[in-house]
């Protein structure tokens, strides 16, 4: 068993007691594996243990793995998120490379994206991150702006509205946490009392996957207890 085989059996393991404490079922809640600053090597050791699903902060970065592990993705059903902060000089590579883009905070990145997104592809699938807790250096739409976004968004041809993400600061208990993530589950609750039909609300990370499980996440965005340290931090800019 490679480190990163036993990593992930770890990880799901701590999702299923998670999901047992909050009284879930484990397949409402998707696991998804951060791999940025880590090589296409390590993304082959996860594939070949089970995990499909891979996240990347960085555009260059995230563009160069995937046309690695192109010639995989008929075979794999590799999906590709990206979950960094997204400049408008940077929609164009992910429209045509990634499946999924979590970081959606402006109208103009996601009308970007929808104009960029080429036809022969399917949908891009798309989440607004929400700055939940106000955090003045923090990416993300201010929870009063939320539902406007959501809906103008939701209008865009060749994007698809998944739901929600937001990365909360760090908080020191279950408790703080939990609350934190809950205050995105309302948005994400009342969204779809509006009509929006969202099923994706991804919040939760190494070490707080927990509280966000118990708060209603359906999928958990996983690096470190994945794939281990990060190496030195790349310079690419997204």
């Amino acid at each position: 068993m490679t480190t990163i085989e036993g990593n992930l059996q770890q990880v799901h393991e701590r999702l299923a007691r998670a999901c047992k404490a909050a009284d879930r079922d484990v397949s409402e809640v998707a696991l998804l594996a951060v791999s940025k600053t880590f090589d296409a090597d390590a993304v082959c050791l996860a594939l070949a243990a089970g995990q499909h699903a891979f996240g990347e902060n960085y555009v260059q970065e995230g563009t160069e793995k995937i046309e690695a592990l192109r010639r995989l993705r008929p075979v794999a059903a590799l999906q590709w998120h990206c979950i960094g902060p997204l400049q408008s000089n940077k929609t164009r590579p992910v429209a045509e490379h990634f499946d999924w883009v979590q970081s959606v905070d402006r109208l103009k990145i996601a009308q970007r994206l929808s104009e960029q997104r080429p036809a022969q592809l399917p949908p891009l699938q798309v989440c607004l991150q929400v700055n939940v807790d106000g955090g003045a250096n923090k990416s993300g739409v201010a929870p009063e702006a939320l539902a406007e976004l959501a809906l103008a968004v939701a209008r865009l041809p060749r994007l698809r509205l998944r739901g929600l993400m937001c990365i909360p600061e760090p908080a020191p208990d279950f408790e703080t946490q939990r609350d934190l993530f809950l205050r995105a589950k309302r948005l994400f609750d009342q969204l779809n009392a509006q009509g929006l039909a969202l099923d994706t609300l991804s919040m939760g990370m190494s070490d707080d996957l927990e509280a966000a499980v118990a708060a209603g996440s359906t999928m958990v965005r996983v690096g470190r207890a994945v794939f281990g340290s990060r190496p030195a931090k790349v310079t690419s800019v997204v």
